[in-house]
């Protein structure tokens, strides 16, 4: 199995001038751990994880003896200083970046993650970012039969064309859904209480083509405590 097999090609990234405020707003809102960052021709840059965000913050109060500082050569004390105060993505963006072609092996980028510890892997072709293979698309792999994730499998292609509609949707973001696909049938888990919502996923998924039946299996979201 190979990375274009199993990578996400329906991307949100970002320019390197975006203000980390939209970055961070960014993250918050859409559920991610990390953005990449592209240049006008789609050249990646490198990606702002939600540990670069934190390391901004934490670096207010690092407390760094001054004999340290001292011999730290000039160069890193540069870097950390515009990692820590700059305003922008290319500030505070990671550029040491492990990344893989399309062809591959899963294994491979299985290994970098473990090894690196690491959560994503950006997929790249001629220096131009095509997809990202997270830690959630390999246990996917684990869990699936081989042949159902391939990309051009009809049960994974409709898989991906009910994601892409549901991300279009801003009614989806509010709640905890999750498809799967199954010869042909669309089935949805998760969280959701309303209806309605539970029919526009119904009338979303019967408008992909090769769809034979949509399963809308959500529960009831358990009521929050409320701390005395």
């Amino acid at each position: 199995m190979r990375a274009r097999d199993l990578m996400t090609t329906n991307l949100v990234t970002i320019p390197p001038t975006t203000p980390l405020s939209v970055v961070a707003s960014t993250l918050a809102e859409r559920g991610f751990s990390g953005v990449p960052v592209v240049d006008a021709e789609g050249r990646l840059l490198g990606i702002v994880t939600e540990g670069d965000l934190i390391r901004r913050l934490a670096a207010v109060e690092d407390k760094r003896s001054w004999l340290r500082e001292f011999f730290a050569p000039a160069g890193r004390q540069a870097a950390d200083y515009a990692r820590s105060h700059g305003r922008t993505a290319q500030d505070a963006m990671t550029t040491a970046l492990v990344t893989a072609e399309e062809d591959t092996p899963v294994e491979r980028i299985a290994k970098a993650m473990e090894d690196r510890g690491i959560r994503r892997v950006p997929v790249v072709r001629d220096g131009k970012l095509v997809g990202i293979v997270s830690r959630a698309d390999l246990i996917r792999a684990l869990m699936a039969p081989a042949e159902t994730l391939a990309a051009d499998a009809p049960d994974e292609r409709i898989r991906r064309e009910v994601l892409k509609a549901m991300r279009e949707q801003p009614w989806v973001d509010a709640y905890f859904i999750f498809p799967d696909v199954q010869d042909g049938v669309v089935l949805f888990h998760g969280y959701c209480r309303n209806e309605d919502v539970k029919r526009a996923l119904r009338v979303l998924a019967e408008g992909i083509p090769g769809v034979k039946d949509v399963k809308v299996m959500v529960e009831k979201a358990p009521l929050p405590v409320v701390m005395p």
